[in-house]
């Protein structure tokens, strides 16, 4: 069974282990936390946000952070989502989508998560869909520039209903 804890420092040399493409590091951490490949030190930015760890009979399977984008519980935002690759394609990152979504609406009482996803993020982007994420038209599209290209990130939100 999947379920969610606090993120203790001591779970960064396993979350950063499973970044060993600079390619795949992007996708996840857009380079907010530096430039490939990152240290403890640097990771250690996330102690500043609501940061977990999906744990699976005490294996570290997953990560992802919540943060508000304002002064209000109203909105929350994922961020750094990240499944172990040994894990991916199996339905983990569902699962922490939605004991995070649980956690959001029923411990913070928040009316919507927000998150964002790079285009490139296909097989993100289509988890974050199944899960029940919506599509958000922004004016403008926001843009990053990563390995000298730029890459664009696609805005998805999810309104306080009852999952399953």
């Amino acid at each position: 069974m999947i379920r969610l804890r606090p993120y203790n420092k001591n779970d960064a040399d396993i979350i950063l282990s499973w970044s060993n493409d600079e390619r795949a590091f992007y996708k996840w951490s857009a380079g907010i936390l530096g430039e490939y490949p990152i240290t403890k030190e640097q990771f250690s930015f996330v102690d500043n946000l609501m940061a977990f760890t999906a744990i699976e009979d005490d294996e570290t399977v997953g990560f992802f952070t919540m943060r508000r984008p304002s002064e209000s519980f109203d909105e929350l935002r994922f961020g750094f989502v990240i499944v172990d690759p040994e894990k991916r394609g199996c339905g983990y990152g569902k699962t922490i989508l939605q004991l995070g979504l649980k956690f959001a609406f029923e411990i913070y009482g928040a009316k919507k998560v927000s998150l964002g996803v790079f285009e490139n993020n296909e097989s993100a982007y289509y988890c974050y869909k199944v899960v029940g994420f919506e599509d958000v038209t922004l004016d403008k599209t926001e843009t990053y520039s990563v390995l000298g290209e730029e890459w664009k990130c696609k805005e998805l939100m999810i309104e306080n209903i009852e999952l399953q």
